[in-house]
């Protein structure tokens, strides 16, 4: 009689059945990976028995394995929500347990750490003295409100155009800053002593030759300085200046004493590298300088390699950190532990670690989510599928009570 192959059946229809409902009960589930319940025939071993005979015991569901298969990335409003595109898991702290998971529901405690909503830590990389990450052992990531100190400038660059049409001035003419008749051109920048003062460097520009140009300086309005002459070649590219093919950054020093703001002396070099003579009008292509004033934190954001930014109100930012994230040879064999959380097992391997956008690694979104990977569709028509079966089975069943009722009313 076949009621155990119906049984089976049964079981193995429930079992699809319990796999398609929890995959449906978790489709709003950020991040959530669906389930498949995979069966396996059933055959009874023999050894003298022809295999040409076998009709089999029924079947079992032989695994229910996750599919990590990419779920949709949905825009949130919330800068610390976090959505991985392609491989990997998100790291997260269970008092000194390590857990992974692919949901990105994040916020900062009050200890400034990024958690989840069971209160499990984000991990990553921290990051020296100098900003720069350190991708050794991951730890809990923690933001920290801080303001930034101010830095003085220690390199400015000025990349102009000279107008290499303009006439020579007379060597008899003397320089004189506030009488235009006595330079070429001019343009200005601003620059920050050791205490985040701003001063205003001035540069003047004075053709006393064909392709040869003196440079002058005034800081703060104050004595005008030469800084050096510019000699041109003929294409009109700068070849060296006061005669040295080598060295085309003067440096500057303005004493502290001309200052008058308690900061330090001022020494910074003046790259004049990228400066042209050509037959157009004068202009500025490039003006930076490296130095800043203080500022206050406004803000953090995490870009997709997954550092963490502190931005500050002098429009400074800085890393204080970078999500690190794992990755398995077999994914499919951690262990669902609940909490959207999954454990490291023998048959998923040890993880392997590396920052977002780094190798296979995927990239991380902020500001977004990655959906279930649920089709609630295909669900809904496994599930019709799935009834079809346990009623097949219930009716092979009944089929079979049925016979034995014919035979035991024999007489």
């Amino acid at each position: 009689m076949s009621f155990q192959q119906a049984l089976s059946g049964l079981n193995a229809a429930a079992k699809n059945l319990d796999v398609i409902g929890n995959n449906v009960a978790n489709a709003n589930t950020i991040g959530f990976k669906g389930g498949r319940a995979e069966f396996a025939d059933v055959y009874a071993a023999s050894v003298v028995q022809s295999t040409a005979s076998q009709s089999g015991i029924g079947t079992k569901v032989a695994a229910v394995t996750q599919q990590f298969t990419q779920g949709s990335i949905t825009t949130t409003s919330n800068p610390y929500d976090v959505a991985i595109s392609g491989n990997g898991f998100f790291r997260m702290d269970s008092q000194g347990a390590t857990v992974y998971t692919r949901n990105g529901q994040f916020h900062r405690d009050d200890a400034g750490y990024l958690v989840n909503a069971e209160g499990l830590k984000l991990t990553g990389y921290s990051v020296n003295a100098n900003g720069q990450v350190v991708t050794a052992q991951p730890q809990p990531l923690q933001l920290v409100v801080n303001s930034i100190e101010a830095k003085a400038t220690t390199k400015a660059t000025q990349s102009v155009i000279l107008d290499s049409r303009k006439p020579a001035i007379a060597d008899n003419v003397a320089f004189d800053k506030n009488n235009s008749d006595t330079f070429t051109d001019a343009n200005s920048m601003s620059l920050y002593d050791s205490l985040g003062n701003s001063h205003l460097l001035s540069v003047y520009y004075r053709k006393t030759d064909a392709g040869e140009w003196d440079t002058y300086y005034s800081f703060d309005g104050g004595e005008a300085k030469k800084v050096a002459s510019m000699q041109f070649n003929t294409s009109g590219q700068l070849m060296s200046i006061d005669g040295n093919v080598d060295k085309l950054q003067p440096t500057i020093t303005i004493p502290a004493a001309q200052m008058t703001t308690g900061a330090a002396d001022l020494t910074f070099t003046y790259d004049m590298s990228k400066t042209t003579q050509t037959g157009q009008a004068f202009s500025t292509n490039t003006q930076t300088q490296d130095g800043y004033t203080s500022g206050r934190l406004t803000g953090f954001s995490i870009d997709e390699t997954g550092s963490l930014l502190a931005s500050y109100s002098n429009q400074q930012s800085r890393v204080q950190g970078q999500i690190a994230l794992g990755m398995f040879n077999n994914p499919t064999g951690l262990a669902s532990i609940g909490g959207n959380n999954f454990a490291e097992t023998a048959a998923s391997g040890t993880p392997r670690l590396g920052s977002p956008g780094s190798s296979d690694f995927g990239t991380v979104r902020s500001g977004a989510l990655e959906e279930a990977n649920i089709d609630l569709t295909a669900e809904l028509v496994n599930m019709i599928t799935a009834q079809r079966g346990y009623q097949a089975n219930a009716q092979t069943i009944k089929t079979q009570d049925s016979i034995m009722q014919t035979i035991v009313n024999l007489r």
